[in-house]
């Protein structure tokens, strides 16, 4: 079992799944890494993709060719990486969530500012969702 530094208080595999150079182990995020990663994984996750745990999901995929001029759908959006993040990612808390629409790259930036549990340092994540034609 590896050694844990005092330093690290999260730790999750590196979802590239790349092995170390020398020890041939799965690399790893710690602390901050790990939980951006995780969030990140959350937003872009659709509800059944992951086995045996069906109701794991953002959902927000299913929304990308609605009509995002209605603030009515934004606040949907927004409602729904909210929640997500709340039930399933206990370490992050959402300081600012921001949805914007790009018509230019046919696609969907959603920005997250979000603080992890123990580090006083705020995250700012940009995920960009595209629409796939």
């Amino acid at each position: 079992m590896p050694q844990q530094t005092k330093a690290e208080v999260f730790s999750d595999f590196d979802l590239a799944f790349i092995a170390h150079p020398v020890k041939k182990s799965l690399n790893r995020k710690v602390n901050r890494e790990a939980v951006k990663q995780s969030v990140k994984s959350l937003v872009l996750t659709d509800f059944y993709e992951r086995p045996f745990k069906s109701n794991i999901g953002c959902g927000i995929r299913g929304m990308l060719f609605e009509n995002t001029n209605q603030p009515a759908l934004i606040q949907t959006m927004e409602n729904t990486v909210r929640e997500v993040i709340r039930n399933f990612e206990p370490r992050a808390d959402i300081i600012e969530l921001l949805i914007e629409d790009r018509p230019d790259l046919n696609a969907l930036t959603v920005s997250i500012a979000f603080m992890v549990v123990n580090d006083p340092d705020p995250i700012i994540l940009d995920v960009l969702l595209e629409r796939v034609r």
